[in-house]
């Protein structure tokens, strides 16, 4: 961590708790290690890619260096969550690759619903659903997060913009603005 760099929490103006999906992911970081981590958020990029997200990377990660972890160590909704925490660094950026797999939809709502209550990153999830409804308002699983996270009070500050979720379409090689889908 960079001495200027803040946490999430910090710039939404909201507070921490003591979380025991960080606790694990303190255990799992030293268990599963990957060398060019310089903390844990570089570390959840690190997985996530693993996992298949390819929306964002680290530029310092050797293309030979590998974060293999046994879903059942850290489950989908788990990586998800932890993803979004309000102890995060402040990246945006990382909150695209939890928006992927919402979008591909490779996650359990209700196992995602109930471990973001615990560790209480609805407003975030909230948030995330609201931008993600703008670029495709069926899409099943981020109605549901909006659905289940419709009362938790609105963030001070944006998180991100919608358009950060998603990809123009492109027709004839140029960008049809007026057609944007999903990162997933």
């Amino acid at each position: 961590m960079q001495k200027n760099e803040q946490i999430l929490a910090q710039r939404l103006g909201m507070t921490v708790h003591v979380s025991p999906l960080r606790m694990k992911l303190r255990r799992l970081y030293l268990a599963f290690p990957s060398p060019s981590a310089r903390d844990i958020e570089d570390w959840l990029i690190d997985v996530a890619n693993e996992r298949g997200a390819r929306v964002v990377f680290r530029d310092s990660r050797p293309l030979h260096e590998r974060v293999d972890i046994p879903e059942e160590r850290l489950s989908q909704e788990e990586l998800v969550v932890a993803i979004c925490q309000l102890q995060c660094l402040d990246r945006p950026q990382m909150l695209r690759l939890a928006a992927q797999f919402i979008s591909r939809e490779v996650v359990n709502v209700d196992r995602l619903c109930l471990i973001a209550r615990r560790e209480r990153v609805g407003p975030v999830l909230a948030e995330l659903a609201k931008q993600a409804l703008r670029v495709d308002a069926k899409h099943r699983t981020w109605r549901q997060l909006a659905e289940r996270f419709a009362t938790e009070k609105p963030l001070r500050d944006s998180l991100l913009h919608w358009t950060r979720l998603a990809e123009p379409v492109m027709k004839n090689g140029r960008c049809n603005a007026e057609a944007w889908k999903l990162v997933a």
